[in-house]
């Protein structure tokens, strides 16, 4: 189960934690070891497993905040959580740009992209890990999208890569996910 699914859990923290993702890994293993009397049969292990990994996020980066501030992942980005440079295995300029972007917007619709993109989720296995409706998913999906383009806009000089980039965004992303996992 560990080495199957390793590869995927590691690539969810990555571009959200950096120095803690190894930890986190371990703690949602450890998690869905604890709690696997909890495994329905109308979802997939892989999709209890993404659900647990991101309840080990938020509760790790709710840990992070001081004590008594509130922290609305669907406002707050990694970037505003941790402020570095977001250069993260990317080699090539593109790939900089879209992981640049995707730290800059709320967590929630990063995360909701990379399910997407990366780890190539359908709307109905998102909703079952997120505990929505898949047509909230769907929408979020079209929004965070939105939110994308316009973060990589706004870190971009040179139009003529960004319209490159954003003209294949799903074959981009792939591309993306093949340099981090």
């Amino acid at each position: 189960m560990f080495e199957r699914h390793y590869p995927a859990i590691a690539r969810f923290f990555r571009n959200k934690v950096d120095d803690d993702a190894g930890d986190l890994v371990q703690k949602t293993f450890l998690a869905c070891l604890e709690s696997k009397e909890r495994i329905r049969g109308d979802s997939s292990f892989r999709t209890f497993l993404f659900a647990v990994a991101h309840n080990v996020l938020y509760k790790h980066l709710r840990g992070k905040v001081r004590e008594g501030a509130r922290l609305d992942f669907g406002l707050t980005s990694v970037h505003d959580l941790r402020p570095t440079p977001a250069t993260l295995l990317a080699r090539r300029r593109e790939e900089r740009l879209l992981l640049l972007g995707l730290r800059r917007i709320p967590l929630d619709h990063q995360v909701l992209l990379e399910l997407y993109f990366w780890e190539k989720l359908g709307a109905r296995e998102i909703a079952d890990i997120l505990g929505v409706p898949e047509g909230t998913i769907r929408t979020r999906l079209r929004r965070a999208k939105q939110l994308l383009e316009a973060a990589m806009t706004a870190l971009e000089d040179g139009a003529a890569e960004l319209r490159d980039s954003l003209g294949d965004l799903d074959a981009w992303a792939a591309a993306v996910r093949g340099q981090i996992g």
